[in-house]
């Protein structure tokens, strides 16, 4: 999973791409050292909350909101796509929220890529478990490969339907 979380950086980084991260290990040092060692901006969204924890090596920027929902805010407002890797409940919460904020128009035409088989499994569950329609789902784009999320991210993201129906 480093390895894929280096290579996207990496291949982010070499078209072209800034990579934003939560700046600090595993994965999202992976990507933001992929970006670097391939001459790439790295920009690290970081959290006062996490203080003293240090961030990564790799960053050549670094925002620190004071708390979990500026964080999250942040990140939105900041980036021009998504792809996200295999990671634990914040990069399930990071990967919601977009979804959700797509959906409902509230992000535009902002491409949100799942890089690795383990998300269709999770799609599938929640399209089984919940009133999670194909169009909705069909906003995520499940890939296997880096290479793969390069290309997603540059092709046109599917356009929402627009807010739910209420009641």
């Amino acid at each position: 999973m480093y390895y894929e979380a280096y290579e996207l950086g990496r291949l982010l980084a070499q078209a072209g791409y800034a990579v934003l991260s939560g700046g600090y290990a595993g994965s999202m040092a992976a990507v933001s050292r992929g970006a670097a060692e391939a001459g790439g901006r790295v920009i690290g969204i970081t959290c006062a909350v996490f203080d003293p924890l240090a961030p990564n090596q790799w960053l050549s920027e670094e925002s620190k909101p004071p708390d979990m929902l500026g964080r999250l805010g942040c990140m939105m407002e900041r980036a021009d796509g998504f792809v996200a890797v295999r990671g634990g409940i914040g990069t399930l919460s990071e990967v919601m929220l977009a979804w959700s904020l797509l959906q409902t128009g509230s992000l535009k035409c902002k491409p949100l890529v799942l890089l690795g088989q383990d998300w269709q499994a999770l799609v599938d569950a929640l399209r089984t478990h919940t009133d999670l329609g194909l169009s909705i789902a069909s906003l995520a784009r499940v890939v296997s490969t880096p290479t793969e999320a390069l290309t997603a991210l540059a092709a046109p993201p599917p356009t929402p339907l627009g807010p739910p129906p209420l009641g």
